[in-house]
């Protein structure tokens, strides 16, 4: 049987060539990637990218101990090459290995009706010249347009000393679309980003001129803004991405990454109440076409779904293999790289907060003087205390319990562990974000979500 090039016999030598130096543990990962990139500016095509990537990685564990190599030799005598190098790091002494593997089909949950490669690059422009054209005709004080669209065929394979031998085939489609608005030398600007676990199907179930329109809307009320105040007060986040503050202030630091070496504000306490009893926060990688679902992770660990805080008691951390062998606790299938070139680790996938009792409507009413951050944009967080800093790309006062006019350079700063013993209220509707996270094991493909919250008191970072 072969698996991605490579036959089921040779993934069993490499094997064990990587335990003869008396390894408790060996795998093998191989990829084949192949992506795309179409960008526009200004309704003309700027780039046309392919990018290709092809190779594999070896790791073994001894213990508490891991090496790690990769190679873009898919030889069998590269492969072998590769075994061999992990295997003269750990050195001592050997022990010959028989390794027999039996492939397990996982199933795939997550269909997909039109693969990308078989679509000509003129049908992308097409999409993208008609999302860009929108945005383009929303508004005079839109200056500048820019869009793309993404597509990635990922295939990965993964045989261990432990005998498994599984493979999954991953394909993500996801277009962009930013707008500059701009009046008297000032320009603010506006995005708009869906992305699916889907082929060239997501551009017939989602309207590309929506995704242009949403980008310049946000450009031109922000151009339109004034300045928000600083100060502490209650705010409303808005769902689908205003779910990367959970993701970066409290996400990060669940994953056994941070956990397993205690440099996380939460090890050590499952079964505690952390967070507010209305919250309730899970990583799913079995949602069906959703950006960051995965049949199996990058050990070979089938996907599923984390509950993590439940009513506000502590549950479940996100692990992968090695350091779930540092915390005496299995794997939760959330071990991920970017590539082969990097070693896999405890990362999150589809991670949101559960839907509550509350509405939209309840919220807004029930704050007297406060923010909704209706749509949030980047930041930074500390994952060892929790601390973070984000920015509000689309933010409006709320007074008397009535939405007013839009604010510009909002920013919210706090600390998770305190943040999220202060979400008092979750309404119902629930949406989830694509987004791209950033760790030790390169970037890779996420989810956040939330329902509308609300905080009862954080600090704004604003105009005092």
């Amino acid at each position: 049987m072969m698996t991605n090039g490579v036959s089921s016999k040779i993934l069993e030598s490499v094997l064990a060539k990587a335990m003869a130096t008396g390894a408790d543990y060996a795998e093998v990962f191989l990829e084949h990637t192949d992506g795309k990139n179409i960008s526009l500016m200004d309704g003309k095509v700027y780039t046309i990218s392919d990018q290709v990537i092809s190779g594999a990685s070896v790791r073994i564990y001894k213990g508490l101990r891991s090496v790690f190599a990769s190679t873009t030799d898919l030889t069998e005598k590269g492969l072998l090459a590769c075994a061999e190098k992990v295997a003269a790091v750990l050195g001592e002494g050997s022990a010959p290995m028989h390794i027999r593997l039996r492939e397990r089909i996982f199933g795939d949950i997550h269909p997909i009706k039109i693969v990308p490669s078989t679509v000509a690059n003129q049908d992308k422009i097409d999409v993208l010249k008609e999302a860009c054209g929108a945005a383009k005709a929303y508004h005079e004080s839109i200056s500048q347009v820019s869009g793309s669209i993404l597509d990635v065929d990922h295939k990965i394979t993964i045989a261990n000393s432990e005998g498994l031998l599984a493979s999954d085939r991953q394909i993500r489609s996801r277009i962009r679309v930013g707008a500059v608005a701009s009046r008297g030398g000032e320009n603010q600007t506006g995005s708009c980003a869906p992305g699916k676990r889907r082929g060239f199907e997501l551009c017939e179930m989602i309207d590309p001129k929506a995704v242009g329109v949403e980008a310049a809307e946000q450009a031109v009320t922000m151009l339109n803004a004034g300045y928000c105040p600083a100060g502490k007060m209650a705010v409303a986040i808005g769902n689908g991405f205003g779910g990367v503050i959970f993701h970066e202030a409290c996400g990060h630091s669940l994953e056994a990454a941070s956990v397993a070496y205690g440099q996380s504000e939460f090890a050590g306490k499952l079964g505690q109440q952390i967070a507010n009893p209305k919250v309730t926060a899970i990583d799913d990688g079995t949602i069906p076409n959703e950006w960051g679902s995965i049949n199996i992770d990058d050990e070979g660990t089938p996907a599923q779904k984390n509950v993590l805080i439940e009513n506000g008691i502590l549950k479940s951390y996100m692990i992968d293999k090695f350091n779930g062998r540092r915390m005496g606790m299995a794997s939760t299938g959330n071990s991920r790289r970017q590539s082969y070139a990097y070693e896999p680790v405890s990362r999150m996938t589809n991670t949101y907060i559960a839907p509550g009792e509350d509405s939209d409507e309840e919220i807004i009413s029930s704050i007297e003087y406060g923010l909704y951050a209706k749509k949030m944009g980047g930041g930074s967080v500390n994952p060892v205390t929790g601390e973070f800093n984000f920015g509000v790309a689309e933010g409006y006062m709320v007074r008397n319990g009535k939405i007013c006019e839009a604010v510009r350079g909002a920013s919210l700063v706090g600390k998770g562990s305190e943040v999220i013993q202060k979400i008092d209220m979750v309404s119902r509707d629930l949406d989830l974000s694509a987004g791209m996270c950033g760790a030790s094991s390169g970037s890779v493909p996420t989810n956040v979500g939330q329902p509308m919250i609300r905080v009862s008191e954080i600090t704004v970072g604003g105009r005092s």
